[in-house]
């Protein structure tokens, strides 16, 4: 019976729906923009979580970080708090004294400026270089070859370990000596990508370019992974120059632009690590028992929670604008099934006449109210899914939208339609059916 109740009430909903087109349409687009919105940020949020993931998986899951201070926004170095005020800059000596403990695989100090970037007296848009000791450092600099600019792109700087920490492989020339990275010798590494676009078909071993009006001389071509996580708008990797390089030729934020990275070895725990580096850090600060850390240390575990935070804050908005959206539709829903109910006044009472019960009629038009809204809520999953796809392509990663997103859609869609559809159910169910046939 409640089968054919429920098939009886979708039947006459899809019916209603030909009937009144637009009315219908127009009821349900709140419905639809709701779930749409909420399937679209959720496939924007995991995209962006796995990319994460993704680049944390390159750095690896083990590697920390030390910083001068935690601080989720960059903090102004001519107005800093006397907290980190009193804190000492991180050192290059520091990271070589990490490296060399027995729990360590791998330490270097990191660094990150911003000035132009030039090739053959060209001017470029300012870009992003990280520098680093013999490892990593990025600088954002603008590039320009031949009178064509390229986007913002970055340019990390580190020793000639670096692809242990970030990945890829070299295609052509070679990377840094010790030499090199002990006197700071202007030298480059450029990305695969990036000569593709400054350089086109020219050859860029051996080429200078100008880094802030500094010379630097071009060794090696590096291919990144392709796992490296980017927005747009972000610097994308363009190259690595050498941290001393940087360090003898640029201004650097003492606070802002200093790191050491670090990554255990593979028997050693991270907790164990990272207490073999505070303990180091803290004697070499001349610390004593009881005083606190003067340095703030940071796990790929702690950075994946702080994204979800952020990201939480981000979905939470849009979760309760989509509900917004989602009221309006249900009210809409509301709105039509009194419609519906006055118009098919008649037809309750000659259903009544005939041996309808006021719970069938209440069942009829809850399951009717529950079918439109369902309608909605497949055409906003739909919708979602296609935006999700659109923003795949224009965001360049890659996601799938999440299977709960879309249960969760579907339930909140049919639970729209009883909750908005039992006052209209209900003022059906308590017709008169003498009253019912009299009108007109």
């Amino acid at each position: 019976m409640a089968l054919h109740s429920i098939r009886e009430g979708w039947l006459i909903a899809l019916d209603q729906l030909r009937v009144n087109k637009l009315r219908s349409g127009l009821t349900i687009l709140g419905v639809v923009i709701g779930i749409a919105t909420v399937m679209a940020m959720a496939s924007i949020v995991a995209g962006f979580r796995e990319q994460i993931v993704n680049t944390l998986e390159v750095v690896g899951p083990t590697t920390f970080r030390i910083l001068r201070f935690f601080s989720s926004t960059p903090l102004n170095p001519d107005a800093l708090p006397r907290e980190v005020r009193i804190r000492p800059a991180l050192a290059p000596e520091e990271a070589e004294a990490i490296a060399r403990l027995p729990e360590i695989h791998y330490a270097a100090i990191w660094t990150q400026l911003f000035y132009r970037f030039e090739y053959a007296g060209t001017r470029t848009q300012i870009l992003g270089v990280f520098g680093a000791d013999d490892r990593y450092m990025e600088l954002f600099y603008r590039f320009e070859y031949a009178g064509t600019r390229t986007q913002i792109l970055g340019v990390f700087g580190a020793d000639d370990r670096y692809m242990e920490i970030l990945g890829g492989g070299l295609v052509r020339g070679r990377v840094f000596t010790t030499a090199e990275l002990r006197s700071g010798a202007p030298v480059a590494v450029i990305e695969q990508r990036t000569v593709d676009r400054l350089f086109g078909a020219h050859d860029p071993i051996g080429a200078m370019v100008r880094i802030g009006g500094r010379p630097f001389r071009v060794l090696g071509v590096w291919q990144r992974p392709t796992n490296i996580f980017e927005v747009p708008g972000a610097p994308e990797i363009a190259g690595i120059v050498p941290f001393e390089a940087a360090r003898e030729r640029f201004q650097i934020d003492q606070v802002n632009g200093l790191i050491i990275l670090v990554k255990p070895r593979p028997e050693v725990s991270v907790a164990r690590a990272m207490d073999a580096a505070t303990l180091q850090l803290r004697r070499l600060r001349g610390l004593r028992v009881g005083e606190p850390n003067s340095f703030d240390l940071l796990t790929s575990d702690q950075v994946l929670g702080i994204f979800d935070s952020l990201t939480f804050a981000f979905f939470f908005v849009m979760l309760v604008l989509s509900s917004i959206a989602l009221l309006v539709g249900g009210i809409g829903v509301m709105a039509i099934m009194m419609v519906s109910v006055t118009s098919r006044t008649r037809e309750i009472g000659l259903r009544k006449a005939m041996g309808a019960t006021r719970r069938d009629v209440l069942w009829q038009f809850l399951v009717e109210a529950a079918t439109l809204t369902l309608m909605g809520g497949i055409l906003g999953i739909i919708v979602g899914i296609g935006t999700g796809e659109f923003l795949k392509h224009l965001l360049d990663f890659s996601t799938t939208v999440p299977v709960w997103s879309a249960a969760i859609a579907t339930i909140v869609s049919i639970t729209v339609g009883l909750v908005f559809g039992i006052a209209p159910a209900a003022r059906a169910a308590r017709l008169d059916p003498v009253e019912a046939l009299r009108y007109e």
